[in-house]
């Protein structure tokens, strides 16, 4: 009888906190959908937001940092729905700004630009997926990055490649040991609520410290949950 109780209290506790994340995410649905009201080249642009994709907490927060701080160098590791969304802004907003997607398979670039047209600024690099011991635990990582990369950025939206277990999507923080105290960035984390995620986000963050590397990070929660970390510069992104 107790071990059923157990259960089923357990059962109750799992219910009430999807459906608190899902009323988040309703919330932020309607945020998302304020903050692009009137911007007609967003409003009809048609968007397969949530799911795989990134969800309505992650797509707020890309328009408010695509409009509010215009980077002009912006690099995406995974594509998709946000490479979508950047492109636009790079065609009708961000005029001087480039945009590089790192991607690890040729047949979904193929399918992606049979459907939808980038801009001219926005590009795709094929680094195909190779596994790598983290710490112990075999994650999935881009190869080859140095041979595509050859600069640092302002924002970094790390949604790719698909999540690993453990140390998932780990080539931001091989990338960040380039960083130095005078660079000046945003890094949007996608699927922060993944225990991989999560991993590879506290490895960033010791790294920022290691490297003396001010730094701010905020835990957006809808039904996923988005990690920014933010140097001085861009610290009032951590407060949308």
């Amino acid at each position: 009888m107790i071990s059923k109780v157990k259960a089923y209290l357990k059962e109750l506790r799992d219910t009430n906190r999807a459906l608190l994340l899902h009323s988040k995410e309703i919330e932020w649905a309607h945020v998302y959908h304020d903050s692009i009201r009137g911007v007609k080249w967003i409003e009809n642009q048609p968007l397969n937001i949530g799911r795989w994709a990134g969800n309505y907490t992650f797509f707020y927060l890309l328009n408010r940092v695509l409009h509010d701080y215009k980077p002009n160098k912006i690099l995406e590791f995974g594509l998709g729905e946000s490479s979508k969304f950047t492109s636009l802004y790079l065609d009708n907003y961000l005029l001087n700004s480039k945009h590089l997607i790192v991607e690890h398979s040729e047949e979904w670039k193929t399918n992606f630009i049979r459907n939808f047209n980038l801009s001219l600024r926005s590009e795709i690099k094929i680094c195909p997926l190779i596994i790598k011991n983290i710490e112990g635990y075999q994650s999935k990582l881009y190869s080859k990055l140095e041979d595509v990369i050859e600069e640092k950025f302002d924002l970094y939206i790390i949604d790719g490649p698909f999540g690993s277990n453990n140390y998932s999507r780990y080539n931001i923080v091989e990338f960040a040991e380039k960083f130095t105290k005078n660079d000046e960035f945003i890094i949007l984390f996608d699927d922060y609520n993944r225990r991989g995620e999560k991993e590879t986000a506290k490895c960033l963050m010791n790294l920022l410290d290691k490297l003396s590397i001010k730094y701010y990070a905020e835990n957006y929660k809808g039904n996923k949950d988005v990690l920014v970390i933010v140097t001085e510069k861009y610290k009032y992104v951590t407060s949308l």
